[in-house]
Parts: C-alpha cells; sequence; structure tokens
C-alpha cells in the first residue's frame, strides 16, 4: 500500500475522493459510494499523522483541496441559474455571480470544513491516540461530524452537502437519524472508511479493521430497521395538499402578471379543496407582498378560504412594526375567511438573495452579487419557531432555506407541531439536482423529528413525506399541480427530539479528551520525574 501511495500523489487520491463522495449527493442511487470513497483520503491522513515532519498548516491546504473540490461538486447546481435576468443582472454579472456563488461558497465552506484534517491529524499524534492506533477512526469520524454541524452556526455555513443526504434512498441507512440524529450516520460514515484504511495499510489490524468496519455499518442499519419495526402510523387523520403553480421567479415578482398568479393558486386550492383537502399549503412568497397592506390581495384569499372551506397557509410577507422591515412570513387564512393571529417567519435567510452579509465589502469586491436579490433591502430574520394552530391540528412551519437547519424543525416539533410544512422556492434552481437534494433535506427532517412533511415549492418539487422518510406523494420540476394526501397529526417522538444534538456534543467531549489526557500524562510524568 505504500508503494501506492508514493506513485499516487496525495493530491490526485484527495481529489478523487472527494469528488465520488460528493457525487451520492447528486446521484443517490450512488449512495453505496460513500461508504469506501473517502478511503483514499483517509490513507493520505494516516500516512500523514505517522509522518511527523509534515506540518499541521499543510494537513490544513490538504483539507482544504478535499472540501472545495467536494463542494464545488455539491454545488454545481448554481450553474443552471444562469441568466439571472429576473434578477436585473446582465448575462456578464449574471455569469460573474454563478461563478462566485459555486466557487467562493464551495471555498468558505471548505475553509470551515478543512480544519477538520487539522484536527484528526493533531489529535492522533498524541501518545494517548499512538498508543491505541484503533481510535484514529473514531477521532477522524468525531471531528468530521463536528465540522459538519459547525456549519449550521453562522451565516457563512450551508448545511447543504451532508453526508447523509448521499444516502437518503437507501433509507434504513438514514432512519438512526430519529435515534441519535443524522450526525451519527456521518460519524458512521467516517469511521467505516478510516477502519477499511487502515486495514489496508497494517496486515496485523487488517481483520480487526474490517470486523470492526462491518459491526458500526451492521449497527447502524439494524438501528434503522429497529426504528422501521417500532413505527406505529398513529394520530389523527388529515387531508393536506401542496400547491405548485409553476410560476417562474421572473413571472411572480412582475406586478403585471400577478393577476394571472392569483387565477392559478385560486384553481389549484379549489381543485384541492373538491379533492377533500383540509389543509393547502402555498409556496414560498407565492403572492411577494406585504399582506395586511395590500386590501384586495386580503380580500381574494380570504374569500378563496371561506368559499372552499379550507385553511390555507399562505406565503406572503409581513412588516416588522418596531423596524418597518420586511419579512419573509407563513401566514394561516381559516375556512371562516378570517386570518390567524399566529404568524410563522423564516430564520435562516438566504446570504445574497435575502441579506448581504458584509454589504460594503461585498458592494467594492464584487457589486453584481450584492444586487442578485429581488428586494432593494434586507430582509428581517424571524426569531422562533412558532407552531400555527389549526383547526385541523398543529402545524411546525419552515420556509425554504430553514429546512437545511435540523434545530428550526427540531424546535418546531418541541414547540408542539403535529405535522411539519415547508413552504419553498426552488424555481431559481431550474430543473436541476438542486431540487432532488433540497427535497431530500425535508425527508432528513421527517426522519429526525418522527413528522409528516408536506412541502409546497413554486416550480417544484413539491411533495408529501412520511415520518421514515418515504416520499407518498410528488410533483416534479416544472410543472403546474397539487400533491395530496392523508397524513396522520403525530404526537409521538422520537429518541432525537428529546436528546437534540447531543450525540454532537459527546463527538466534541471525545476529541477535547485526548489532548487533556495527554496533557495530564505529561504534567504527572514530569512530576514523577523531578521527584526522583
Amino acid at each position: 500500500m505504500k508503494k501506492i501511495l508514493n506513485k499516487c500523489p496525495p493530491m490526485l487520491m484527495l481529489a478523487v475522493s472527494a469528488f465520488f463522495t460528493a457525487l451520492p449527493l447528486v446521484i443517490t442511487e450512488l449512495g453505496f459510494l460513500q461508504w469506501i470513497s473517502v478511503i483514499p483520503t483517509a490513507l493520505v491522513l494516516l500516512e500523514c499523522i505517522s509522518d511527523k515532519e509534515i506540518k499541521l498548516k499543510k494537513m490544513y491546504g490538504r483539507g482544504l483541496v478535499f472540501f472545495w473540490i467536494y463542494y464545488a461538486v455539491v454545488f454545481h447546481w448554481f450553474f443552471y441559474m444562469y441568466p439571472l435576468d429576473f434578477a436585473g443582472l446582465s448575462n456578464g454579472a449574471s455569469l460573474v455571480v454563478v461563478f462566485v456563488a459555486c466557487l467562493g461558497l464551495s471555498f468558505i465552506q471548505a475553509l470551515i470544513s478543512a480544519v477538520a484534517f487539522v484536527l484528526i491529524t493533531a489529535i492522533s499524534r498524541t501518545k494517548i491516540v499512538e498508543k491505541r492506533p484503533l481510535l484514529i477512526p473514531f477521532v477522524a469520524a468525531a471531528a468530521w461530524t463536528v465540522a459538519e454541524w459547525f456549519q449550521t452556526v453562522g451565516w457563512w455555513g450551508v448545511p447543504w452537502g451532508r453526508l447523509p443526504l448521499g444516502q437518503i434512498d437507501a433509507t434504513l441507512l438514514v432512519r438512526s437519524s430519529a435515534l441519535f440524529g443524522s450526525y451519527f450516520v456521518t460519524f458512521t460514515i467516517i469511521a467505516v472508511n478510516f477502519l477499511l484504511a487502515m486495514a489496508l495499510m497494517k496486515t496485523d489490524a487488517r481483520k480487526l479493521g474490517v470486523s470492526l468496519a462491518v459491526a458500526l455499518f451492521c449497527t447502524n442499519l439494524a438501528l434503522g430497521v429497529a426504528v422501521t419495526v417500532s413505527y406505529k402510523d398513529n394520530g389523527d387523520i388529515v387531508r393536506v395538499a401542496a400547491a405548485q403553480g409553476n410560476v417562474s421567479s421572473s413571472d411572480k415578482w412582475n406586478s403585471d402578471r400577478l393577476d394571472n398568479t392569483k387565477k392559478i393558486y385560486a384553481e389549484l386550492t379549489e381543485n384541492a379543496a373538491d379533492d377533500g383537502a383540509d389543509i393547502v399549503v402555498w409556496p414560498e412568497t407565492a403572492l411577494p407582498y406585504v399582506l395586511f397592506r395590500n386590501e384586495s390581495l386580503r380580500t381574494y384569499v380570504s374569500d378563496l378560504a371561506k368559499q372552499n372551506q379550507v385553511t390555507i397557509l399562505v406565503s406572503a410577507f409581513t412588516e416588522d412594526d418596531e423596524s418597518g422591515l420586511l419579512l419573509n412570513s407563513l401566514i394561516e387564512v381559516r375556512p371562516d375567511g378570517s386570518f390567524g393571529e399566529t404568524v410563522y417567519s423564516k430564520q435562516r435567510l438566504v446570504p445574497f438573495g435575502e441579506f448581504v452579509p458584509m454589504r460594503e465589502l461585498i458592494m467594492f469586491l464584487i457589486p453584481p452579487l450584492a444586487n442578485v436579490g429581488m428586494l432593494d433591502d434586507d430582509l428581517l430574520a424571524g426569531s422562533e419557531s412558532i407552531v400555527i394552530k389549526t383547526e385541523s391540528g398543529n402545524i411546525g412551519c419552515g420556509i425554504c432555506f430553514d429546512s437545511i437547519y435540523e434545530v428550526l424543525i427540531l424546535d418546531s416539533v418541541r414547540s408542539g407541531a403535529e405535522l411539519i410544512a415547508i413552504s419553498t422556492n426552488d424555481s431559481w434552481f431550474s430543473d436541476s439536482a438542486a431540487l432532488d437534494m433540497h427535497n431530500s433535506q425535508s425527508r432528513l427532517r421527517a426522519i429526525e423529528t418522527g413528522r409528516y412533511v408536506v412541502r409546497s415549492a413554486n416550480t417544484g418539487i413539491s411533495s408529501v413525506i412520511d415520518p421514515l422518510g418515504n416520499v407518498k406523494e410528488k410533483l416534479g420540476a416544472l410543472k403546474s399541480g397539487y400533491v395530496i394526501s392523508d397524513v396522520r397529526l403525530r404526537n409521538d417522538v422520537t429518541l432525537y427530539t428529546i436528546i437534540g444534538n447531543v450525540f454532537v456534543y459527546l463527538c466534541i467531549a471525545f476529541l477535547a479528551a485526548m489532548p487533556i489526557v495527554d496533557f495530564c500524562q505529561k504534567l504527572q510524568n514530569n512530576k514523577f520525574v523531578k521527584k526522583i
């Protein structure tokens, strides 16, 4: 194996490994690749760990290469957004924006994630791990897990490329998320890859490494089977529909097309109501106006709900009383035509779409990027996971970007949500792989929380997802229509709903323990020497 490492440049191994690790997120049928695709990277890291002449700075550089390529594959769909004429940008400016969005965002994610390579190397070089080399795969798995989780902390992190999303079509392999969260799946994938890599490098540890890898894989699978077998589909039945008007971004924001948009959603809602729907969810900013400022729009949705005796969750803008800033909100319109007092507002805004971070710097460096949003001013983010209490049941909400942050959906379930409604606008992505990738995030949220999810998208994908992550109903890209299904209002809680991201905190504690124990041993040895 060392001969292979000497002949094959480490950067090439990292590049190939990154590409094939990211590919299953784009083509989920290739999910099996992730269980072996990190092996080349693991081999490079294991070689570097043993060679202490290699500095940590170099390891960060190698991590940067791996993750930049990994995220460039994950975010390749940005090129489908070209041209950005709906945002008023020229072809040249559009080209700049999509390049910066794909490669720039990938680079930012890589800057964060590459720290994992440094952690893996530094901790694996401590005396306690050197004496117990079989700890290395678990150190690597913990560091990778923490790096994934850290992307949820600030605006700079976009957790679109988590490893478990590549396993979403092999749902048994991600259903352990109902117990310990999807980060447990990440941990298992990385640990299996590093154990197999160690088996390739060390003849004496081959059998043990392979045995542990198989045991970990089977444990994760067994947990998924246990979740499946113990699942009971209980709760009151409600019929929900997700409307998909197939109104493009350019049409939606064109005031001259408003009457046509209203007509489309009126017909879809009427048809869904005739089909027995109790609740109809509309996509993100289906009406891109401040609803409570516009009397004609209020009357339109009020009459629509009353005439069809259906609850409508309308996505539109609301206004903050104190600041005057706009919020991207989901508003309940009741069957009697009244508006619910509880309004959910989007908590995680899209950088450069709904707000511009470091606006002055961006305006100086890349002006077109600061102007890509459809609004003149930044939106205000919502502050809590509010549950909308309808006549049919308690609905937890997420708007677009919210769905990729597991804690937001988790909070809504803890607040009493019996059903999750996701309202999104994926029309920017055309019919690219991003649509399925975004829908996969909702499938993970369903598994983690044990809730049905109804997802309404402007131009697709709209879907109804059961608590095991299966897509019950689905309407593909660039089609007008609706999906409708009977779902259950569930009060059961998953273990993950109770413990949250405790597994991540255990990984942090494990990583911190290694150098602390190492330091304490050194301190103890020094005291012993002094006494002598």
